[in-house]
């Protein structure tokens, strides 16, 4: 037996790097899930090679409070309920904050801090009329170390991390558990965009194993937190970063 059988979940930012990755092991592992991304073309295509009739594609700008609702809505019309929320959709950008453009830094939190807020608003209803549920939010180590130029980035993930626990404590008298996971440096095409090849070899240096986590070890630890392995665990982020932060800078 699958360890996610009969479960549904939803995954926003699903379409690459880090949240394709978690809904693809949360689909192998029995759950039904909604893959939404606001990039369409790409999120079909992900779901096409997979070939796994239980993805569902939602084309979903996050930071659209009307179109997350309808987005979950439907998934759990086609789901038959919702047990999973992953907020996993990120803008990244790096830049010095003194010189940092207002129309970026508000794309950003837009996407991801506000778009937390509207999945947490359209998904909690659904995950107490099912008895309980897990909810995943995706933080980062950079919350826990200073990152050149990633002050508005870094800003954001601090508020997802003191919302999980939050959260964790407003929702647990529904059976609903939320939980951060704070992955390290993993190459993806987003992480591809701000870190070059210096900064990927002096990211996999600083990690006591010599190497960096893979999008697959996030997701691996997004099916723990999600199944009933985990029932316990609530208000937690959890870093998943080889030993990044072990030694300090």
């Amino acid at each position: 037996m699958a360890r996610l059988d009969g479960k549904v979940a939803f995954v926003t930012g699903a379409a690459g790097g880090i949240g394709r990755a978690i809904g693809l092991a949360m689909a192998r592992e029995g759950a039904v899930v909604g893959m939404a991304d606001i990039n369409e073309p790409l999120l079909l295509e992900t779901i096409a090679a997979s070939g796994m009739a239980t993805l569902h594609g939602y084309a979903c700008n996050v930071a659209d409070r009307q179109a997350v609702r309808q987005a979950i809505d439907a998934h759990v019309r086609a789901g038959g309920g919702l047990d999973i929320l992953v907020n996993n959709a990120v803008r990244f950008h790096y830049g010095v904050l003194a010189e940092f453009p207002e129309d970026i830094a508000s794309d950003m939190i837009d996407v991801g801090l506000k778009g937390v807020f509207w999945c947490l608003q359209a998904a909690t209803p659904h995950l107490i009329a099912r008895g309980g549920g897990s909810i995943i939010n995706l933080s980062s180590i950079a919350v826990t170390m200073a990152i050149p130029k990633a002050a508005v980035y870094t800003s954001i993930k601090g508020a997802i991390d003191a919302l999980t626990r939050q959260q964790a404590a407003e929702l647990g008298p529904y059976g609903i558990r939320v939980n951060a996971l704070a992955p390290g440096s993993v190459p993806t095409p987003g992480a591809n965009s701000v870190i070059d090849a210096a900064g990927w070899q002096s990211r996999t240096g600083k990690s006591v194993l010599k190497r960096l986590p893979t999008a697959e070890e996030i997701a691996d630890a997004a099916v723990f937190l999600s199944s009933g392995e985990a029932r316990s665990i609530t208000g937690v982020t959890l870093k998943i970063d080889a030993g990044m932060t072990v030694t300090g800078p």
